[in-house]
């Protein structure tokens, strides 16, 4: 992606979007693709999901029974293979799958869909495809397909698979990049949920001060709803005053005996502070310092 690209959160992708889902945790890929499948099945659109590495059946387990039951009565939702979609003439043909597209586009909306949504598992490219060669061509030449405003999709491309430098370079074919949505975001601070070794985390990009220390309490009450250890990443805070520091050992003090606030690449500064304060004996709250010790 480019700088200045589009960043898109899930529930705001709209019809003309072509986005690119870099992920490296099965967990997040999930949270996204249901996103955007329910999303889709919400504003009357048609969807289209291709899978690779898992089977259609798990998809389908991603949505409420009753919702899947009716969206594929309907046929509003098709959840189908690689071999079934972007490999259907036996091989990848790029030009043959934008023309699919086209065509499924148009079917939506003889059958009365606002439009369609398109989401598939790149991962199929990395075996060997005949054709395979040919995706990078097929992700610039489809985006003419998206770009009539009929249509969305999100691409989805595992870094853990792909590596850094291939997801880069299919990364930079899409106009931008969807993820999680944003839990708080206010100009100064961004707090999205993000996912590290299968933990869902909240990642604090910026600056907390008592502004918008009201935003990281909303953050992290939404994530101590759930079940397990409340996560928070602060590799890329940039500034958090005493106000926010005392949010923090808030939270963790409101949450059950045997549940955590793990705090992630804490500077030590800001550890030595909370230890003079005393905040550091709230017995919920684990301090883990840059170098990752606690």
């Amino acid at each position: 992606m480019t700088a200045g690209a589009l960043v898109r959160q899930v529930r705001d992708v709209e019809p003309g979007d072509h986005l690119c889902l870099p992920f490296s945790d099965d967990a997040e890929q999930r949270e996204v693709a249901t996103a955007f499948i329910t999303g889709g099945l919400a504003r009357g659109e048609r969807v289209l999901y291709f899978t690779d590495r898992r089977a259609p059946e798990t998809v389908h387990s991603w949505l409420p029974a009753d919702d899947l039951a009716a969206a594929l009565r309907s046929g509003r939702l098709s959840v189908r293979t690689a071999e079934d979609s972007y490999l259907a003439v036996g091989r990848f043909d790029p030009d043959a799958m934008v023309t699919a597209l086209k065509e499924e586009t148009e079917r939506s909306l003889r059958d009365g869909c606002t439009g369609l949504r398109v989401s598939g598992e790149m991962s199929w490219a990395l075996r060997d495809v005949p054709g395979a060669e040919g995706l990078e061509d097929y992700e610039r030449k489809v985006a003419a397909v998206f770009a009539t405003g009929l249509s969305s999709a999100v691409c989805q491309y595992d870094t853990r698979l792909f590596g850094p430098a291939r997801t880069r370079v299919f990364t930079r074919c899409h106009p931008g990049v969807v993820g999680m949505n944003t839990l708080y975001h206010d100009g100064l601070v961004r707090i999205v949920p993000a996912y590290q070794a299968g933990h869902r985390t909240i990642r604090v990009t910026g600056t907390i001060d008592q502004s918008n220390a009201h935003g990281l309490a909303a953050a992290l009450q939404a994530a101590a709803d759930r079940h397990g250890d409340v996560h928070v990443d602060l590799s890329e805070l940039e500034f958090i005053d005493v106000a926010g520091l005392r949010t923090l050992t808030l939270a963790a003090g409101r949450l059950d005996p045997a549940r955590r606030l793990r705090l992630l690449h804490l500077a030590p500064m800001l550890r030595d502070i909370m230890h003079l304060v005393g905040w550091d004996r709230e017995p919920q709250l684990v301090l883990t310092t840059e170098a990752g010790r606690p």
